[in-house]
């Protein structure tokens, strides 16, 4: 079974082509939901977090977001840690859920595959991609905050260039090219490639 990784930057829409992907009866993890789910469910990932952040963490058993990123988008050593703690969490129940599949090839999505290293862990990567305006637009208007923000945690990122030198492919996501039949053709290659 081949693993596709699927990244991109924020406001890349990495996740409307896993969506295509989805279509095409493709199994997808979502690594940033798989996170985000982690961060409420799992008991010592909570505590982690609780001891490293404060009680505020969490309110009502919830993990309180806002408060978070209003810490490590400001601070990168504090992005650092929360990564240290949420990371290797997600990634061994990506792991289960990668041998638990029954398919010719699986999709991962994340946006830190090159950052955590775990793009060697995957077959091929592809990546998203868009104009900066159009990535800043949609995270504004999705996450209802400034520009000012979306710059800042855009910073925090791998710029957008290097990200897709080191994929194998790239979708283009400028609202101009049309998304579905560049995913079918990855689909198809990849269909033929895991025979």
């Amino acid at each position: 079974m081949l693993k596709i990784g699927l990244t991109g930057g924020i406001g890349s829409g990495k996740t409307t082509v896993a969506k295509v992907f989805q279509v095409f009866q493709v199994p997808v993890l979502d690594a940033d939901a798989v996170a985000k789910q982690l961060m409420e469910e799992d008991a010592s990932l909570i505590q982690s977090i609780t001891n490293q952040f404060g009680a505020n963490a969490y309110v009502n058993g919830k993990l309180n977001r806002s408060f978070i990123a209003n810490i490590v988008f400001k601070d990168a050593k504090a992005l650092q840690q929360l990564n240290a703690i949420v990371h290797p969490a997600t990634i061994a129940y990506a792991q289960k859920w990668i041998t638990e599949q029954q398919a010719p090839y699986v999709v991962k999505e994340a946006a830190l595959f090159f950052e955590s290293g775990t793009d060697k862990e995957m077959d091929y990567m592809v990546g998203v991609t868009a104009p900066l305006e159009l990535r800043i637009s949609r995270v504004m208007h999705r996450d209802n905050i400034s520009r000012e923000a979306v710059l800042n945690r855009m910073s925090k990122q791998m710029p957008e260039n290097e990200k897709m030198a080191k994929c194998h492919f790239v979708i283009q996501n400028n609202e101009e090219e049309l998304l579905i039949p560049q995913v079918f053709q990855l689909h198809s290659h990849f269909l033929s490639l895991s025979k």
